[in-house]
């Protein structure tokens, strides 16, 4: 903690020095790109530390900049997880809390925001203050989540952990027809022996369900982490085990199935590059300095490829208009594999204004991440402008990692503006941060 205090207090006193900033760091999970900027660099890459575990009080404390994959680790050897653990390696755990993030216990714990019992906020004024649900600091405690680094920027942070035991066993339940799927998800979601829940949609009429439970055994061990491909043995099978890390982690391999981009999944490739580059961590850097360097964009006009448009989106619908939403999916964007799965705002009140969710009920996260062929004589974004109006039309609210293209009225009427421009009027009066929606919308 004493090294802790003296990043601290250094990193305090460049932000104080600095004018317009923007985080230095080696991982990012955004899929938009952003505009080149002359601003002044902060460094946080060293705030990357786990510093303390209670498995007895249920709770880690640890730095914004350390990876999921180092957190887990570090709560593993006393039989402890964070209570929701995004699918991602790469994900750090100040990205998921100023973010959103989610995974297979979100039907019982929420978003990670709300697994949150104190961080530590370093201001556009250098200050850095300790923000928690009852104290001074509270409207920013709730009002840092999906604020993407617009209001300050997340130094340390209490997360919630939950005991678990050597092994999960899985069932994929199939359904063909996305009614039945969704109705499944929300009995199972009401039962309290189990742990995990999530699925996806390999085609119209192909539907599957995953649900996990902790086990103190298992008769057999299969293993995602090289040669074998998660999302494949979904179909393959209707009962598996993991152990519990390799379940954490059972996307991380193919990056979902995205790692097909890079032909990863054919055998000889992954042979290749090895169990060791298998992994988000990789693939995000791949992605990083395609972005960088516009490689994909150059090379489709030399072999005569197609332009495409990345869909690349995660929304929450309301579990009742679910089904609507996939079929809308089917008919008019029909990517596939698309993951879903069950979240729910836990509290009896909604806490977190920037991503208002109602009280207690039951969404749909549905999640698709692939390319389609650019739609003729339509401006670049279409298809993401579909997903965004039907997201609204169903009473669903969209993550803002990945490209967005609302209008300014469009975006406030979603993500509270009066709220955020309270928060931001006296946290960063300066301005010294971007905007919400001139970060997350025109890319700034």
């Amino acid at each position: 903690m004493s090294d802790y205090e003296t990043r601290k207090n250094r990193l305090s006193e460049q932000m104080r020095r600095a004018g317009s900033v923007r985080l230095g760091k080696e991982t990012s999970n955004l899929f938009r790109k952003r505009e080149a900027s002359n601003e002044n660099t902060l460094s946080v890459r060293d705030f990357n530390h786990v510093l303390a575990v209670n498995p007895a009080e249920g709770w880690v404390e640890v730095e914004g900049m350390t990876t999921y994959a180092d957190l887990l680790d570090a709560t593993l050897v006393h039989n402890v997880m964070p209570a929701v653990l995004p699918e991602l390696k790469s994900i750090t755990v100040g990205g998921a809390v100023s973010g959103t993030g989610l995974e297979s216990s979100s039907f019982r714990y929420g978003f990670v925001h709300e697994t949150i019992l104190e961080v530590d906020i370093l201001l556009s004024d250098g200050r850095v203050v300790t923000c928690t649900p009852e104290n001074e600091y509270s409207d920013l405690f709730f009002g840092i989540p999906n604020s993407y680094g617009t209001l300050g920027y997340i130094l340390k942070t209490k997360v919630r952990t939950i005991p678990v035991k050597p092994y999960v066993k899985m069932q994929h339940l199939k359904f063909s027809d996305p009614a039945a799927l969704f109705s499944a998800m929300k009995d199972y979601s009401g039962r309290s022996d189990i742990d995990f829940i999530d699925g996806a949609i390999h085609g119209k009429d192909y539907y599957i369900m995953t649900a996990g439970t902790f086990s103190d055994a298992a008769p057999y061990l299969s293993d995602y982490t090289y040669k074998n491909i998660y999302y494949r043995s979904q179909q393959a099978r209707d009962e598996d085990y993991l152990t519990t890390k390799d379940y954490l982690w059972r996307w991380d391999t193919d990056w979902f199935w995205c790692s097909n981009v890079i032909h990863a999944q054919n055998p000889f490739v992954r042979r290749l590059l090895g169990r060791k580059r298998l992994n988000s961590l990789f693939y995000s850097k791949l992605m990083r300095l395609n972005q960088r360097w516009r490689i994909t964009e150059r090379l489709q006009p030399i072999f005569g490829a197609s332009t495409e448009e990345w869909v690349i989106q995660d929304s929450e619908i309301p579990v009742e208009k679910a089904a609507g939403y996939v079929e809308f999916f089917h008919r008019e964007i029909s990517t596939k594999p698309i993951a879903i799965g069950p979240v729910r705002c836990p509290t009896p009140q909604n806490r977190f204004p920037l991503f208002p969710l109602k009280p207690l009920a039951l969404y749909i996260n549905i999640g698709f991440y692939g390319s389609v062929p650019a739609a003729k004589n339509k401006v670049m974004g279409y298809f993401n402008r579909l997903v965004e109006k039907k997201t609204m039309e169903l009473g669903g609210i969209k993550m803002l990692y990945s490209d967005a293209y609302y209008t300014k009225d469009e975006f406030w009427k979603i993500y509270d503006k009066p709220t955020y421009d309270t928060l931001k009027e006296k946290y960063d009066p300066q301005k010294k941060l971007r905007g919400l929606y001139e970060k997350c919308v025109e890319r700034q």
